[in-house]
């Protein structure tokens, strides 16, 4: 894939950046964060976005004057390269180093999202049970309210900006939280892990309704029928989520083809939804570079999609990810899992899915299996002869990502288990930590 082109120079001017410090308050406007996303094992900020800091907190905004990120600047705060996230659904994220290696060894990425959900995550401690971190969550409303609306020497631009910030009160972001799930038709339960790679700042665009299976394991979809949306309801969509975003839209660069398995709906449906996001929503000139697309898959999505469509999705200003839930290759345990399909349907979908990944450069085909002690013997054996055996070779493309069945049962047995599937495997290998947006 060529090189983004830079951003269009009618777009920063709207944004100049400008400074005040004083001894107890320092703003920054329009702080330039990294246009690109990274693999870094140290904090990095993206976008373009604001600052406040006192001698207590450190608060980001983004270019609407919400809130996105905190941190204590107490000796009380857990680390000092450690931060809160607030997302476009709400939710607080703490992010933590983990010990940076072993994170990066497990999910791909050197920060660890620690979330206030349950989840099945294997790692992390609980950082919302600190103090220190509940009081950035919950008070960062009073903490603003009690900043001076104004102090000597402080220029109009900081007196009203700080004033901005102060409007938009934790009643309003919920109300834009509720307007993200509205607009699709629901709220998204869970991302793809390939999401990792844009951080998870994606735009959700419901291109098709509920699932082509119903299996008894699955605790985060629900229970439509598979149904295509129609084109003009995709246009609705598009119209709103703009909107919503407002200005703060020129931050993202990634979207989101829902709900859990847009890879079966029609590939002129998926071929309009994601065109015209590119278009609307103008991610040619966004902020951060290199737009990606991602999307769910099943294994009868895949089997049945025309070689024409991955064609035309390689041939698309995105790089596209499409992630599968293969689950296992075992028969005994998709019977236990209730996945109505066959052995031979993933295996055939498995080497399909490897082909597609050596065709196309800019589109990548992962998969998931799931990884509990309670499965049979045979399943992880099944899993190895995929990923191991039925390959001739290590590839660096085509992860594969484990989900632990349980949610909120960490175990040391179960990670393990995990290392040692990886280290036999020739395709990279993460857990798959379910987020929703």
């Amino acid at each position: 894939m060529s090189p983004c082109p830079p951003m269009t120079p009618d777009k920063l001017p709207q944004y100049p950046r400008q400074k005040f410090k004083s001894n107890d308050l320092s703003i920054e406007l329009y702080c330039r964060g990294t246009r690109e996303y990274a693999k870094l094992s140290y904090p990095v900020k993206y976008g373009l976005f604001s600052r406040l800091q006192t001698p207590e907190v450190e608060f980001e905004f983004n270019l609407n004057h919400e809130i996105t990120h905190g941190r204590s600047r107490r000796d009380t705060w857990l680390h000092p390269s450690e931060w809160l996230k607030r997302t476009m659904g709400n939710d607080w994220i703490y992010y933590s180093s983990g010990g940076y290696a072993g994170v990066f060894e497990a999910i791909g990425e050197y920060y660890l999202p620690n979330l206030s959900y349950p989840t099945n995550s294997l790692l992390g401690g609980k950082p919302f049970a600190e103090p220190e971190v509940d009081r950035i969550c919950s008070e960062w409303p009073d903490i603003l309210e009690r900043l001076p609306h104004g102090l000597p020497g402080m220029p109009g631009w900081a007196r009203e900006w700080m004033a901005a910030i102060k409007k938009v009160t934790p009643e309003a972001l919920e109300a834009k939280a509720d307007s993200l799930f509205r607009i699709p038709g629901a709220r998204v339960s869970v991302l793809p892990p390939d999401a990792r790679h844009s951080d998870y700042d994606v735009i959700p665009l419901t291109i098709a309704d509920g699932c082509l299976y119903k299996c008894r394991f699955c605790r985060i979809k629900n229970k439509k029928s598979f149904s295509p949306r129609t084109p003009q309801d995709i246009l609705d969509q598009i119209r709103d989520l703009r909107n919503l975003y407002s200005r703060d839209i020129l931050n993202f660069n990634s979207l989101f083809l829902g709900e859990h398995d847009a890879l079966s709906a029609p590939a002129d449906l998926i071929l309009f939804a994601a065109q015209k996001a590119y278009k609307e929503f103008d991610f040619k000139n966004a902020y951060m570079s290199r737009p990606r697309l991602y999307m769910f898959g099943s294994v009868d999505g895949l089997l049945n999609a025309s070689p024409d469509l991955f064609e035309k999705l390689n041939g698309l200003p995105f790089e596209t990810c499409i992630n599968l839930g293969f689950e296992s290759a075992d028969q005994k345990t998709l019977d236990r899992l209730g996945k109505p399909i066959l052995v031979r349907q993933v295996k055939e979908a498995f080497h399909r899915a490897r082909d597609i990944n050596r065709k196309y450069p800019d589109l990548e085909i992962t998969g998931n299996f799931v990884t509990d002690p309670g499965l049979p013997q045979s399943h992880t054996r099944a899993m190895l002869d995929l990923v191991r055996e039925s390959l001739p070779r290590t590839t660096p493309k085509g992860s594969i990502y484990l989900s632990p069945l349980k949610f909120g049962s960490p175990s040391r047995e179960m990670l393990y288990d995990f290392y040692r599937i990886k280290a036999a495997s020739r395709l990279p290998m993460f857990l798959y930590i379910i987020q929703r947006l």
